[in-house]
């Protein structure tokens, strides 16, 4: 094997670092995780990025999901340099706004009205005020792991890189606010009971990524979503499914869809906007008739359906509608996590792989993951061993154990036979002792 040339990388991560906090603008592009220096990024076509020395990787990060065309898909392409020329940004309504909004209100079986925003964490932050504004309580309820963007009181237990980091409790958030926060163990139905037998009356909002993604990939077992709206109905507290991963991943109807449980409010993310930054919240008409202009939830954004996103958006929707797109996702998924598995078995190593559609995990050291506290006892040590020698064979995957892994339509079947050649040679390697 022919080690790769970072040199570049590591000088650019060096110049980073005097001028960006830890040399990234998210800590989940950070290596600390694994060791060593994050890669700069010079381009990416198709299934492929290219790095600053040249090197090529087969991506499964897929800028950690919304990529599902692969990067600088035409079609995504052509939409934002059409919009960028009529101009960036207008702080006012545009048509677009509106077609977009169509398409995913016609997409989301919950969703009847949408509200565009700029990222996921926005959305998620804006779907609880109005859920509070809405049951005029304050208190709400998450789940072990599931992270919903950085906004305080969702800080808590949080997956994503405050899981990789081991600071599920960020410093900055103010105790008053936290507590109004409750943490139940995701996939615990039982505990959901109980605990809303005593205080439902009190519970504004329950907030679930409805397969969580920000652990690793864990799916929900098969009665906690239909647990969750019934008890959610049942209290009348305001049930949101958190779909900036799963929203037009899992399918073109999301998560939701998937599994046929409508909640009352829905979170999207990047992948409406093409990859670019953008966001939503939407869900029945009564709940977001309560946003400002209409009603007395404020919640206001200058860039809000950026007519570049927007574009950028209305192109990936319509190449997702095609007929066909997700059996072929699922398909190339499924031959992946199937070979992870095998190449694991056949090498002695303990391993769980969960893989859902065109989705992924592998947790090295434990039999099951189907929680937080589970995947926390994961081998993070061999995951280190194995994505080094998986990025020096040119795979790129997420440089942390709890992230979850994508594949694109980009990726060809000499993509995926190619990857899954280099994951038995790894195997062979980190297993020796």
């Amino acid at each position: 094997m022919t080690h790769m040339n970072w040199t570049n990388s590591s000088r650019l991560f060096k110049a980073a670092g005097r001028y960006i906090p830890g040399g990234v603008n998210s800590p989940v592009r950070a290596f600390r995780n694994v060791g060593g220096n994050p890669l700069f990024i010079t381009r990416g076509k198709g299934s492929k990025i290219f790095d600053a020395d040249g090197n090529r990787y087969v991506d499964y990060v897929s800028s950690w999901g919304p990529l599902i065309l692969g990067h600088a898909h035409p079609s995504i392409i052509r939409a934002i340099m059409k919009a960028a020329a009529k101009g960036t940004s207008f702080g006012a309504p545009t048509e677009e706004e509106t077609e977009l909004a169509r398409l995913i209100v016609q997409a989301m079986p919950s969703i009847e009205m949408v509200r565009l925003v700029s990222s996921g964490t926005e959305a998620a932050m804006s779907a609880i005020r109005v859920a509070r504004g809405y049951t005029n309580r304050d208190q709400i309820i998450k789940f072990a792991g599931c992270y919903h963007g950085h906004s305080d009181g969702l800080l808590v237990k949080a997956g994503s890189g405050a899981t990789t980091f081991g600071t599920p409790d960020s410093a900055g958030v103010p105790a008053d606010y936290a507590r109004n926060t409750i943490v139940l163990p995701y996939n615990d139905s039982e505990a959901l009971s109980l605990f809303l037998g005593k205080n439902g009356s009190k519970i504004a909002a329950i907030i679930v990524e409805p397969v969580a993604a920000n652990i690793g990939l864990v799916p929900p077992e098969p009665d906690f979503l239909k647990t969750l709206r019934r008890l959610s109905d049942r209290d009348g507290i305001i049930l949101i499914f958190d779909e900036v991963i799963t929203g037009f991943r899992l399918g073109y109807g999301g998560a939701q869809e998937y599994y046929g449980i409508k909640p009352d409010l829905t979170c999207l993310g990047k992948i409406i906007g093409g990859g670019l930054p953008v966001g939503a919240y939407g869900g029945k008409r009564k709940i977001m008739e309560m946003a400002a202009p209409l009603g007395p939830v404020y919640q206001a954004g200058t860039l809000s359906g950026n007519p570049v996103a927007v574009a950028a958006g209305i192109a990936m929707l319509k190449e997702l509608k095609k007929p066909g797109t997700y059996q072929k996702l699922a398909k190339k998924g499924a031959k992946l996590a199937s070979a992870l598995a095998q190449a694991a078995t056949e090498s002695g190593i303990i391993s769980r792989v969960n893989s859902l559609g065109s989705m992924f995990s592998i947790f090295f050291g434990i039999r099951e993951a189907s929680n937080y506290d589970q995947v926390l006892q994961s081998d993070r040590e061999l995951y280190r061993r194995f994505f080094w020698n998986m990025l020096e064979r040119g795979i790129y995957l997420a440089p942390s154990p709890f992230e979850t892994g994508f594949v694109s339509l980009a990726h060809s079947e000499a993509d995926l036979d190619y990857t899954i050649g280099k994951i038995k040679e790894t195997f062979k390697i980190i297993n020796r002792r």
